[in-house]
């Protein structure tokens, strides 16, 4: 009984820092603190957060399942695997690409541009499509080329279907997307259609804050009146 009451608060401990830590939960805590902020009314040096529409700075990504033309994706393909009585999802691929791009408000740019070497951001993107196929589950011939694509055998060694699902989340161009980061304006190299101005504001990380990135509607990273 006494090693019990002593499981019980570690159990809850363990299952309360594992819901703190999330990646979404980190990201919609450190969104929700600050206020959201015009382009124009951007501060140098000044963690900010801004919510507008995402554009593309350079030719769009596509999405490898959906074909949607986005500046993020992230995608996970799954094979599903039994050990005796159990089982459980082993994941076989994880690929996430993405470009520099702007924020659109109200006529106004803001450019973002995060890096994989070193990583200088953190996203979270919701999940927007999701397929699957097994023994009772024929694969669409859209999902078998872009297994095929990534070198993933549908079928197992006696010719039976395997039991894979796959999910994707995208930042796709024209959605509205919300980024913090520190402010820093930029003389504007090349000019931007609609856009006047010889400068242009963009969010950026420094050694203690990284970018912050996420598609996620602006009331849930917003803070309640």
């Amino acid at each position: 009984m006494e090693i019990l009451i002593l499981i019980i608060p570690v159990f809850i401990l363990i299952i309360f820092l594992a819901y703190y830590f999330d990646n979404k939960q980190v990201v919609v805590r450190t969104l929700k603190k600050l206020p959201s902020s015009g382009i124009s009314g951007i501060r140098t040096n000044q963690l900010t957060k801004v919510t507008g529409k995402a554009l593309h700075v350079e030719e769009p990504l596509v999405a490898p399942f959906s074909k949607r033309k986005c500046i993020f994706y992230r995608i996970k393909i799954e094979e599903k695997r039994h050990t005796g009585k159990s089982s459980h999802w082993a994941t076989l691929v994880k690929d996430e690409r993405f470009q520099p791009f702007f924020i659109e408000r109200n006529g106004e740019y803001v450019i973002v541009n995060p890096s994989r070497n070193p990583i200088n951001y953190k996203a979270h993107l919701v999940i927007d499509k999701k397929t699957s196929s097994g023994f009772f589950k024929e694969s669409t011939p859209e999902f078998e080329q872009l297994l095929k694509e990534y070198n993933v055998r549908s079928k197992g060694f006696l010719g039976f279907k395997k039991s894979i699902r796959y999910q994707e989340a995208i930042i796709e161009i024209g959605e509205e997307v919300t980024v913090a980061g520190i402010a820093k304006w930029k003389n504007l190299n090349e000019p931007i259609e609609g856009y006047s101005y010889s400068k242009i504001a963009s969010l950026e990380n420094s050694e203690k804050q990284k970018i912050i990135i996420t598609d996620l509607p602006k009331e849930k990273v917003n803070k309640r009146l």
